[in-house]
């Protein structure tokens, strides 16, 4: 997923610098009771059930991807290191379903994009407004927050405002929304200073959470930091924000740069080394299996492995079709895709990306071994309608079957979200048995922009979808959808106006099945009822 966080706003320099003060106590204060978000009244249905009945994942499908330096479930965005958006834990079936709100900001905006879980269950998530991240604990089903850490406020937050030009924002993916929760439940970012860092929480002697960072590395010499801020009117060099971090199966921390710098930094000792891809960008994250990582430019797909002192080498490359113009709903003109990797029950080992044709995005499937023989790239399948194709979020990848989105026509929520703009659709394509190409399965008309889609092992995907109202209000609702036919299977209504809408938000499932989900005005937490209880 190349935007996280995209967020724009009508604000003047004046306004800013106004509500500046109030961002430096944080955006949430910690101990507070949820406030819920509010809503317009709906007079619309709040549950529906549609009569299929989906089959649960089974056998092989409910392996779960393990890696030694990361969380159960990965602990990132796309759950796992292989950003295959598969989840082993079942979520919710539609059984009178539970949903619970928390607005997270005072200000403009306030969205939780990356979700992730402790050991012990409690809800470690990055959540942003208008002037920056912060670190959130929460407790599980409650959503009382227990703890907080501001992160440093991104040089692009000051550039907007001094420029008016709040595009600057949408186009920044840094400043630490690419996290993972490592296998010591320590959230592992880089912030918009430079600095990788490992902060993990605890309690302290009056027993109450806290977070606290255990390390911190300094990159600012190998990844230029002269960036336009409050302290820096006038800078004269390279501002090369860090966009993205992930380990590698040996513990080295890779990480990349908007501009094309890839490096690994080796925690033992300290150790930095860096490539650079001279003239590429780099806006989406990294994922990584046993044989290396694989990194995304506006121009290639690479696999890369880090030699004995740590700097990065490539092992293959793959050019893809990338457009000669800007297409509305991506972020620049290359693939809008992290890197899905995918095993089959035979061994044979994949990766998918989206492409930026110019009519089309198309879905690219290549073997993702280091040696193979003839093309590497197994096919490419034309997505959506002409001049109605865009895809910003990695595509779901299981097995030899993939599911991806269009977000064709979605900048962000203050960009305006209607039916008339958003083509919406959603396509299942397989690999054949052979590796010969690849099949459409089904296609489905739903629109579900800018979510992170999620396929659980009950065998439900779970998107994000809206309804325009007759006066132009949207009903937003928590979508599930069967991954055998495309159809749907259950809708719950979440609410209706812009403090619903999704905002590049992507659900993560908790052990015990609960979807914790990010939206422009806070979080959701979605569950089916216990035995005995009532609602849905």
């Amino acid at each position: 997923m190349a935007r996280v966080l995209k967020i724009g706003f009508g604000f003047s320099l004046a306004s800013l610098v106004a509500i500046a003060v109030v961002f430096q106590s944080g955006l949430l204060t910690a101990g507070k009771e949820p406030v819920p978000i509010l809503g317009k009244p709906f007079a619309g249905a709040q549950f529906v059930r549609f009569p299929v009945t989906p089959q649960p994942l089974t056998g092989f499908a409910t392996r779960q991807i393990l890696h030694p330096f990361m969380a159960f479930e990965g602990g990132g965005l796309h759950g796992n290191a292989y950003n295959s958006d598969v989840h082993v834990t079942g979520g919710p079936l539609g059984n009178h379903l539970q949903v619970k709100t928390r607005s997270v900001s005072r200000l403009p905006g306030g969205v939780c994009p990356t979700i992730t879980f402790a050991r012990s269950g409690l809800i470690v998530a990055m959540c942003a407004s208008f002037l920056g991240f912060e670190l959130n604990l929460f407790e599980p089903h409650t959503l009382n927050l227990l703890a907080t850490h501001k992160l440093v406020t991104r040089p692009s937050s000051f550039e907007a405002a001094v420029k008016l030009n709040l595009d600057i924002i949408f186009l920044d993916t840094s400043g630490g929304s690419y996290f993972y929760l490592d296998n010591e439940d320590r959230a592992v970012l880089a912030d918009a200073d430079q600095r990788i860092q490992r902060i993990a929480h605890r309690q302290n002697a009056n027993g109450e959470w806290e977070f606290h960072v255990t390390d911190s590395w300094d990159m600012k010499s190998y990844a230029p930091h002269d960036c336009l801020d409050i302290n820096n009117w006038f800078p004269q060099g390279e501002c090369d924000p860090i966009t993205s971090v992930m380990p590698d199966y040996s513990g080295r921390i890779w990480w990349v740069t908007r501009f094309g710098r890839v490096g690994t930094l080796t925690p033992a000792t300290g150790q930095v080394a860096v490539h650079r891809f001279a003239g590429e960008e780099i806006q989406n994250s990294l994922s990584a299996d046993p044989d290396g990582t694989y990194v995304i430019t506006d121009y290639a797909l690479y696999h890369m492995l880090a030699d004995a002192d740590g700097t990065p080498r490539t092992v293959w490359k793959e050019t893809y079709l990338r457009s000669n113009r800007y297409r509305y709903g991506n972020i620049n003109n290359g693939s809008g895709s992290t890197p899905t990797l995918m095993d089959d029950a035979r061994g044979r080992k994949y990766v998918a990306i989206t492409d930026a044709g110019d009519d089309r995005t198309g879905l690219v499937v290549y073997r993702r071994e280091a040696n193979v023989s003839g093309p590497r790239q197994i096919c490419r399948v034309p997505l959506f309608g002409k001049q109605a194709s865009a895809v910003e979020i990695s595509p779901i990848g299981w097995g030899r079957s993939i599911v991806v989105k269009n977000d064709s026509g979605y900048r962000s929520a203050f960009h305006g979200t209607s039916e008339a703009a958003i083509a919406g659709g959603i396509m299942r394509v397989d690999i054949r048995e052979d590796d010969s190409g690849c099949d459409v399965v089904w296609t489905a008309p739903e629109r579900v922009p800018a979510v992170v889609g999620k396929l659980s092992s009950n065998g439900l995907l779970y998107f994000y979808s809206f309804e325009q109202q007759a006066d132009g209000e949207n009903a937003w609702y928590f979508l599930a959808l069967d991954f055998v036919t495309g159809k749907p299977v259950f809708k719950q209504f979440i609410g209706l106006g812009q403090h619903f809408d999704i905002n590049w938000g992507s659900p993560a499932i908790a052990r015990d099945g609960t979807v914790y989900l990010g939206i422009l005005d806070g979080i959701l937490a979605i569950s089916d009822a216990r035995a005995g209880a009532t609602g849905g």
